[in-house]
């Protein structure tokens, strides 16, 4: 009975030591996600910690540990697509440390980091979901349409109609840019 117990008690620590390893080698990776898809630092933590919590909670339910990052990804995107189902209004915040765009000066950098930031706070959650997924984690479409639950063309008209509005964003923020 006691031997069991010990027995049961080493499973626990090895297979919390396994998630906490792979927690720590995810965690960076996930809050930038979490702050690109939610674009409030407060937010993408409390995002990231419950996707963690959720994650342990259902350990046990990961057949495959090499799949961890597929896994928990869809845990992450799920849990910061409930958070802005619940947020009324919802503003897209300065993302600066998330873009990394060439211009010649630091004004032009800090202006067009800006501009995206205001474009992408105008697109619905839907859209903010797949362009981050598409562009920021290098998802393909049938990737962000198997992690959202949805269907690869609609992954396709989501991705078009919000780059089209991005674009669309720009050349306006250009245009004022240019009449100044």
């Amino acid at each position: 009975m006691v031997g069991d117990s010990l027995t049961e008690a080493r499973e626990v620590g090895t297979r919390a030591a396994a998630f906490r390893e792979l927690a720590d080698r995810h965690l960076n990776a996930s809050y930038r996600v979490a702050y690109a898809i939610l674009g409030n630092a407060a937010e993408a933590q409390d995002a990231t910690h419950d996707a963690f919590v959720q994650a342990w909670r259902r350990w046990s339910t990961l057949r495959d540990p090499a799949r961890f990052e597929q896994w928990f990804s869809r845990i992450l995107v799920n849990t910061c697509r409930n958070r802005l189902k619940r947020t009324t209004r919802w503003r897209m915040q300065d993302l600066s440390g998330q873009l990394s765009l060439e211009q010649e000066n630091a004004f032009d950098l800090a202006n067009e980091r800006d501009v995206m930031a205001g474009a992408l706070a105008g697109l619905s959650a839907d859209h903010r979901l797949v362009v981050t997924l598409r562009y920021y984690r290098d998802l393909t479409i049938n990737e962000i349409a198997r992690q959202l639950g949805i269907r690869p063309g609609t992954v396709n008209s989501r991705l078009h109609y919000a780059l089209k509005r991005l674009r669309a964003a720009l050349e306006e923020a250009d245009a004022k840019e240019t009449v100044r």
